[in-house]
């Protein structure tokens, strides 16, 4: 089935992320022709290849971004990790300018932005500041806009998939610290229904939390149970967690955007958004690791 010549033109970034892979799929499957944007289109899937209109576009070059975006109706938009930055917050929001520009000069009506949880502080929340100042340049357009506000990602724990099989779990975060976790396929899912639907307007903040909050003890005995051993988690002072990036070879910058998302949130943040049936997400931790982490 050939899409309606008169159907809104949906543009998606970073589209074999994560997230992004998902929202393309669905889009795909509801009839929709997506253009998808990519610094490596050799990446895409080739089965995929027929169904959508494939741009490549660095999203830190804004008159790319402006060019491959003429006649957008819709933006899905991932703020990509700024490699080339020695500052993330500064390289985030150098990707959220291309974005306002290209929203702003296109005339695109609605934009869905990947945020986070702790965007709402503004600020003293290491790299997601970069994600709030996205944030403030797509408000400042004037357009449609969803924030959509994640927790942390299941998907976060396969770069310690070789630890957690030893039995271990290292984590900056207080070890009782109770926060929203999330499979992202379940927020692709949010993503391609509100890039789908015309029932919102104005600008929207919507949380992903997940199907409920839990602490990296509880994430422990879950992996634990799964894999059938015991997984132990070990909480790292802010030096030692410091330490181990500045070993991976990380620079002041990075280091301390990744180190302050921990530091800036694991004590009296409160989600601006509580958990509702609006927040909550289907796909528990025992089912994705189930099936992620053999």
């Amino acid at each position: 089935m050939e899409p309606r010549q008169d159907a809104k033109k949906i543009v998606v970034t970073t589209p074999v992320g994560h997230v992004g892979a998902r929202v393309v799929q669905l889009l795909v499957q509801a009839g929709v022709r997506p253009t998808v944007l990519m610094r490596d289109p050799g990446r895409l899937d080739g089965a995929m290849r027929e169904f959508v209109d494939v741009v490549r576009v660095d999203q830190g070059d804004s008159e790319a971004v402006v060019r491959a975006t003429v006649g957008a109706d819709r933006l899905f938009w991932v703020d990509p990790p700024a490699l080339v930055d020695g500052d993330p917050v500064a390289g985030y929001a150098r990707m959220g300018a291309s974005a306002a520009r290209a929203v702003a000069e296109n005339g695109i009506e609605a934009t869905v932005f990947l945020s986070s949880g702790g965007a709402e502080k503004r600020g003293g929340a290491g790299e997601i500041d970069g994600l709030a100042r996205t944030e403030e340049l797509l408000d400042e357009t004037g357009a449609n806009v969803v924030h959509l506000r994640c927790g942390y990602f299941f998907t976060n724990l396969l770069t310690q998939l070789d630890e957690i099989r030893a039995g271990t779990l290292s984590t900056p975060w207080p070890l009782d610290h109770a926060m929203a976790w999330v499979d992202p396929r379940d927020i692709g899912e949010v993503a391609a229904a509100r890039l789908l639907s015309d029932a919102w307007s104005g600008r929207v903040v919507q949380a992903v939390h997940g199907p409920r909050d839990l602490t990296f003890t509880e994430v422990a005995a879950i992996l634990g149970r799964q894999l059938g051993h015991e997984v132990t988690p070990i909480h790292l002072a802010d030096n030692e967690f410091r330490e181990l990036l500045r070993s991976a070879g990380l620079g002041r910058g990075q280091i301390d955007g990744i180190a302050g998302m921990s530091a800036g949130l694991s004590s009296g943040f409160v989600p601006e958004n509580p958990r509702t049936v609006l927040t909550t997400t289907p796909t528990t931790l025992e089912a994705w690791a189930s099936t992620s982490l053999r």
